[in-house]
């Protein structure tokens, strides 16, 4: 199992930066590796990725999900196994901080090199970066969903 933790800092209050992760089929505009998400319901997302020129599809279901705090995630059907977590952490009144953690099993040579010389890592680290342009140009989040999962 491979961890990757990374971390932005966005200049966007706390509440903006949550509600936009809450929309996940917006994740293609800023996570380079996702080609599609589907939400099914309150808890299911249908992902189809591309990772080292796989295209792979899984589902994965919100375990947990806390207004203005956390995201937490895993898989539970499909070609990819995985789990994670965003944080969110307020800095200032239009300062947060946005943590993601990921685990995950690298399946194949491709995924397992790419692994072991840290390509995972560059990639969260640059789709973070994605996110805080997409966020910040915007100025506001494309929606948002308030539920609680505990």
């Amino acid at each position: 199992m491979t961890q990757i933790i990374e971390t932005v800092d966005v200049d966007v209050d706390v509440s903006t930066a949550y509600n936009q992760w809450t929309q996940f089929e917006t994740f293609p505009r800023f996570l380079s590796f996702v080609k599609s998400i589907t939400q099914l319901d309150d808890q299911t997302l249908r992902w189809v990725v591309e990772i080292a020129g796989a295209e792979r599809e899984f589902t994965a279901k919100v375990s947990e999900q806390h207004p203005d705090e956390r995201v937490a995630w895993t898989t539970v059907e499909g070609e990819s196994h995985h789990a994670g977590v965003v944080t969110f952490h307020r800095l200032g009144d239009n300062e947060t901080r946005v943590t993601v953690q990921l685990d995950w099993e690298p399946e194949g040579v491709a995924e397992k090199v790419g692994a072991l010389v840290g390509l995972d890592d560059h990639a969260v680290k640059k789709d973070l970066k994605n996110f805080k342009e997409f966020i910040e140009s915007r100025g506001g989040e494309t929606g948002a969903w308030r539920g609680d999962i505990s």
